[in-house]
């Protein structure tokens, strides 16, 4: 299955690339909403770079993610995939292109989801809500800090 978000963020494609690199990105990232814990934030973007992630399914279910950076091309791309976790199979790509107004900041999963069968046919109702919900919510703390001044910048977080 595929979900696909796009945006565009007015500033350069290297600023945007920049935010992601943040060492608190992953954490800036998570939606207050989500019942999720970094455990360990990838030091990096490079491909290797691990993140541990401890979330709940349906807000119950104890599940530990791992996911493994596979691909690194700054400013244009980085790629995470799911080592271990609630899904089947995870591949996230981020992708950043230059654009008129600033750039394009592009999500591209490509998921199988957990339970066989009754997942693919929950996921419509369950899965792409949650996803949207998400992402939107992603693009927005993206653009606030990208298209901020310098001088105003939180890094401690929201």
């Amino acid at each position: 299955m595929r979900f696909v978000k796009e945006s565009i963020i007015r500033a350069a494609p290297e600023r945007v690339f920049a935010f992601h690199e943040l060492p608190d990105a992953l954490e800036r990232l998570t939606p207050p909403w989500e019942t999720a814990r970094v455990v360990q934030a990838a030091p990096n973007l490079h491909t290797g770079a691990t993140a541990i992630i401890e979330t709940r399914l349906f807000g119950l279910i104890p599940a530990r993610w791992v996911a493994r950076h596979t691909a690194y091309d700054p400013p244009r791309m980085f790629e995470d995939v799911q080592v271990s976790g609630p899904f089947r199979s995870w591949k996230h790509r981020h992708i950043i292109e230059p654009h008129a107004d600033g750039a394009i900041l592009r999500d591209e999963v490509e998921y199988e989801p957990p339970f066989s069968v009754v997942g693919q046919l929950m996921s419509p109702f369950l899965v792409i809500p949650r996803l949207r919900r998400m992402f939107d919510y992603r693009h927005q703390v993206t653009r606030e800090w990208c298209e901020g001044q310098p001088s105003t910048e939180n890094r401690g977080g929201m």
